[in-house]
């Protein structure tokens, strides 16, 4: 199956292709094209000259072509659900979910289509302004450069073309190499739902090619982009005066307070920790569990870690599958290694089977090693003893990342405090940092990047605040 780029309405082939690897078979799956610097600067071109008419697009038609969108994906849901697991390895039914959620998702979109809107000021407030009527109004940003990765690859995109094509922007996206495949398939129906040509523009491509020169032309009026932080500070330095929304790693964690009902928590927290490989951004990594309940914790969760079936993506069954590539494989039976090495006791899993990484379970891990201070992306979580909540929030905050934190706990003042104290984009109360619906807003602080998603969220940062001023006298 051979790919093409879609510039200005046509699909268009290259003179180079790569072949995409199924991360669990290694066979071929298809083509994909490799666009050059001219192939980029097209698709910016068709982007810019687009932007007239999205601007001026009604409210009502932009909403009509988001829920047109919306109901062809749920049509499709078996299809996308395939192609999800093919090129990313996520078991089938977690594919599923995701394009549930990719649909509800446009659907939000739809909705903040129609309620984009400013406010009136009164300038009377002030000495002099009397005699003078302001409102204010949000007009679209312009072109919207969106990078999106391999982990949820068909409603990450959906996080940056909901509220871009909400409100009137048009986009370059260029989607993760490893899942390219979803994309090409949003871009298929996005097309049959009536968006303009050169609204959307699909370019495949080399990070430093099709990425650089996306995030470096001034036509280009804002990057949103999903993915490390390492690459993430490389192109808010690269980006000058660009609007950028940031959106990167994490090292979630989730504090265990005494008295909580450990069976009622189990099962959410084995779902927090290996859901999709542990390839998720909030997926849960560091547990801290209070010393009165940490035994029974780590027994029942190492219980429930080894009913996990692993295998094929496309098997119904399947809880765990491959990881993105063999080089994570790698790198994570590296750190593990690193944290025996460090004292670390190695729980269960800690192994790989071809692309498989076994959950692994990893207690008493030293805040130093990498499993604990850096971002697995990887069914990996430390479970470690905490004497108190304050020792837990103060092990949670030390980190380089904030995006989102979790805390059970029977006690509503601990709660309250852990609101307070918990350094993070977002505070999940009773509940693990791996939650997320798709019209909150979501974002970190620290290297977790800054901006925030969510559909209206989105929206506020893809749009440009414009004061009018009318003076009576």
């Amino acid at each position: 199956m051979r790919k093409k780029l879609l510039i200005n309405g046509e699909w268009l082939e290259t003179e180079k292709y790569s072949p995409l690897l199924s991360p669990y078979s290694g066979e071929v799956i298809a083509e994909i094209p490799v666009a050059m610097e001219k192939e980029t600067d097209e698709a910016i071109e068709a982007a810019y000259r687009a932007r007239g008419e999205m601007a001026k697009m009604p409210a009502h038609q932009k909403a009509n072509i988001l829920e047109t969108l919306a109901r062809l994906l749920e049509e499709r849901a078996e299809e996308a659900a395939q192609i999800i697991a093919l090129e990313a390895a996520k078991p089938i039914t977690t594919a599923k979910a995701e394009v549930s959620r990719t649909v509800e998702t446009y659907k939000f979109a739809a909705e903040e289509a129609k309620r984009i809107h400013g406010e009136t000021l009164p300038l009377d407030a002030a000495y002099g302004g009397e005699g003078r009527v302001a409102y204010t109004v949000r007009e679209p940003i312009g072109v919207v450069g969106a990078i999106t990765p391999f982990n949820f690859p068909m409603n990450l995109v959906a996080h940056k073309l909901g509220p871009a094509i909400a409100s009137g922007n048009t986009i370059i996206l260029k989607p993760a190499s490893q899942t390219p495949l979803s994309a090409f398939f949003i871009a298929e129906l996005l097309q049959e739902a009536g968006l303009p040509n050169g609204a959307l523009n699909v370019v495949t491509g080399g990070g430093r090619i099709v990425g650089d020169r996306i995030v470096s032309d001034e036509r280009v009026n804002m990057i949103t982009f999903t993915g490390s932080p390492a690459v993430g500070i490389g192109i808010r330095n690269k980006a000058g005066l660009k609007r950028v929304t940031l959106e990167l790693g994490s090292n979630a964690g989730v504090i265990i307070d005494k008295g909580v009902d450990v069976d009622k928590i189990i099962s959410r927290c084995v779902t927090g920790a290996f859901s999709n490989q542990g390839q998720v951004c909030i997926s849960l990594q560091r547990v801290y569990a209070h010393e009165e309940i940490y035994d029974q914790f780590v027994e029942k969760f190492i219980e429930a870690t080894n009913k996990l079936k692993l295998g094929n993506p496309l098997d119904p069954e399947t809880d765990v599958s491959a990881l993105i590539s063999p080089n994570d494989v790698q790198r994570t039976l590296n750190w593990i290694e690193e944290a025996k090495q460090g004292g670390a006791n190695v729980a269960t899993g800690g192994r790989a089977e071809g692309n498989i990484l076994y959950p692994t379970v990893i207690l008493d891990a030293d805040p130093s090693l990498k499993v604990s201070c850096q971002e697995v992306f990887a069914p990996i979580v430390l479970i470690n003893k905490v004497k108190s909540v304050e020792e837990a929030f103060e092990l949670v905050n030390d980190s380089r990342y904030g995006l989102q934190a979790g805390i059970y706990t029977e006690n509503v003042h601990t709660a309250l405090n852990a609101a307070e104290k918990l350094h993070v984009g977002g505070v999940m109360i009773n509940d693990i940092p791996t939650f997320r619906v798709d019209h909150m807003p979501y974002g970190g602080v620290k290297e977790s990047g800054f901006g925030r998603e969510g559909l209206k969220y989105a929206i506020e940062e893809m749009t440009e605040l414009k004061l009018i001023v009318w003076n009576r006298n």
